[in-house]
Order: structure tokens, then sequence, then C-alpha cells
């Protein structure tokens, strides 16, 4: 792309007043469109676009990059290990030395004309907090075409509104504009979790934020495939949990633990399986059914716990899976030795099972975190 004006940097860097975050993963064709498009909207100068990408398989790292050689404007951040629109929002928070700073997707969903309006709002003091709703007075979804979406949007703002304690129509929006102090001064704060970093932002503020919805015509995406898929709703609630919990038993352990407890179930139906149909002895019937739960517990852990980080290539999955079950086999020994232990000794069959899969739970997580998910 090449600007239709390009402004001095000492200029740009003098009046700069905002930071548009774009979060990006696989959006390379919808940057350069999307900054013409921002550039209508608000200018030639006073603004940047910073583009938290987490390290996208298309190349949009290294399109932000072509662009940014044209444009002093833009700017990258590509992030590697680190996945998550929240994650990278607050990256983009810190990264910035605009007064505001505004988040947007990058799929063209949103509309940069609203940034005008959101800012002089903000600027003005008429609201802490500028969002673009999807569900305010004037506002449509025609173009978007996903009723299934908006009946979980209209649950998932009853929902936070009870935990924000903050009265708009779309706390599920993911366009919103802030002063940069406000949301550095909450970052310590933040979970990070997920997608929904407006909802973090609002119910970790001590004292409620005053908010200001501007009615938004919320478009379908303009190229390439959405990220969000139905996970979505479990990550919502991952994310109210962790708002009301999450200091108590950190968020992702009770992700894991709620993951383990299933895989008891698959445990024991497992074991009795083999024990009480096929016939065989207590001590092969329970490592099967280790086994078996092991690879159960590490699918939806991948699909759910770890979604943030979640492993898709199809090596990645295979060596994910095998780094999981190694990683778990000490605990695994311990949880069959023990359990066998306890059996022979004349503990019933589930008691002894269930003390050997708790004794192998905390290794299995410590150790799955590490070299599983935080490697690949």
């Amino acid at each position: 792309m090449t600007p239709k004006t390009q402004p001095d940097l000492a200029d740009s860097a003098r009046v700069l007043e905002l930071a548009i975050i774009l979060p990006t993963l696989n959006e390379r064709d919808n940057l350069a469109p999307l900054v013409e498009r921002i550039e209508g909207a608000l200018g030639d100068g006073g603004w940047e676009v910073l583009i938290v990408d987490d390290n996208s398989a298309d190349g949009t790292s290294d399109e932000a990059r072509r662009l940014a050689l044209s444009d002093p404007r833009i700017r990258v951040i590509q992030r590697i290990g680190r996945r998550g629109l929240s994650s990278a929002a607050i990256e983009g928070f810190c990264a910035t030395a605009a007064p505001f700073v505004a988040v947007m997707d990058a799929d063209h969903q949103h509309d940069p004309k609203l940034l005008v309006d959101m800012l002089a709002c903000v600027k003005s003091g008429d609201a802490d907090v500028a969002v673009a709703s999807r569900f305010a007075e004037g506002a449509s979804m025609e173009e978007w075409g996903r009723p299934d979406r908006e009946k979980l949007s209209t649950v998932a703002n009853t929902l936070a509104r009870k935990l924000t304690g903050v009265e708009l129509s779309d706390p599920m929006s993911g366009f919103f504009l802030l002063p940069s102090a406000t949301a550095r001064a909450l970052v310590p704060n933040l979970s990070g979790i997920g997608f929904k970093i407006l909802l973090d932002l609002l119910a970790t503020s001590p004292t409620p934020l005053k908010v200001k919805d501007f009615p938004m015509n919320f478009s379908a995406r303009r190229s390439g495939e959405s990220k969000l898929d139905r996970a979505i709703a479990l990550d919502f609630l991952a994310g109210l949990y962790d708002k009301s919990f999450g200091r108590v038993i950190p968020t992702r352990f009770a992700l894991f633990g709620t993951v383990g407890v299933m895989g008891v179930g698959v445990h024991m139906a497992i074991l009795y399986a083999f024990i009480l149909i096929a016939g065989t002895n207590f001590s092969w019937s329970q490592a099967v059914a280790t086994f078996g739960a092991m690879t159960f517990n590490f699918w939806l852990n991948n699909f759910l716990t770890y979604r943030d980080r979640r492993l898709k290539e199809p090596r990645k999955v295979f060596w994910g899976w095998v780094s999981f079950i190694a990683a778990c086999s000490i605990g695994a020994f311990a949880n069959v030795a023990v359990a066998t232990t306890l059996h022979d000794r004349g503990l019933h069959t589930m008691a002894a099972a269930l003390v050997g899969i708790g004794i192998g739970s905390v290794w299995n997580y410590a150790l799955s975190s590490r070299f599983v998910w935080g490697r690949y």
C-alpha cells in the first residue's frame, strides 16, 4: 500500500493522539485496506496503528512490516508463544505513547468511521469508555448474517452486566476506546484470558466506568475465516469465573481440574469395562484406564483449557499428545502403583482408583503446562 500522503515522522509523533490496536491472526489480506479506511476516517496524522500478531501462518506479520516500511504510522508486534485477543490488547496498551487507545478487529467488521465520535466523547469527558455497540438503538447486524451468534451475545450480555455493574448494551463488544492511562492502570489486575477484553476492563475497575454506546453496523468479515469457534461460550464463562473466583483458584487450573473430573468418568468407564466385561485384573485395567483418560484429557485440555495456545497442526498435535503422555507418565506410574497397593490391601475399587488419580493430578498440571502447551 502506498499512503495518500507521507506525514513527517517527527510531526506525527508530536501530534500523536490515538493508537488503534489490531490483534491479528491470519489477517494478511485485510491489513492494507483497513489502514486505508482508518486514514479515510481520521485523516493523515494524529494516530498510529499497532498490529499485534500471534505469529500468523499466512504472513500477517511480514505484510504488516511491509506496510510499516512506507508508513511510520504503522507498528508491529509479532508474538511468539503467546496467543489471545485479550493479551494482545494488553500488550498494545503498554506499547503506545498515545494518550488514547482503541481496540478493534482487523477483519473489517468494525467501521473505523466511528472512531471520530468515540474519541471526541472520551476526550470531552462525557464517558470513560466509548463502546461500539451491536445492540444500541440504531445498530444493525443484518450484514453479519449470524442469528445464532446474536442469541449467544444477548445471553452473554445479561451475565456480563450482572458481573460488572455497568449498564450498556454490548459489554461483549470488541470495538471500544478509552484513555491509555486508564487501561494501563488496570493492566496489572487483568486476567488476559480469551477474547473479551472489554468485560475484563469493566469488571476489574475498582470504580464503575462511565460508558457510552455508539450504534454500529456490524458487517461480515472482508477476507479469511473467523477465529471464534464453539468454544467461545466456554471461553466467556472462563472469563466470568476468573473475575469472580480467580483469586481463590486460578482459572486455568480450575479448567484443568474440570477436565480432570470429566476424565475420571472416562477412567471409571474404561476400568469397569475391562474388569467386568473383558475380565482382566485390576492392575492391568487401571493402567489401560489411566492411559485412556490421559488421552481424553489431552484432547479436551487442548480444546478448552489451553484454547489460547491450542495445537492445531497435525504434527504439533501428535507431538503434543506424546509430550502430554510423557509429562504425565510419572504421575500415572504413581497413580497405578498407589491405587493397586491400596486395592490389594482391601480398599474399595473406586476409592483406590480415586486416590491414585488425585496423586497424579497436580503433577500432570504442572508439567503439561510447561512442556506441552508452553513449548508448542
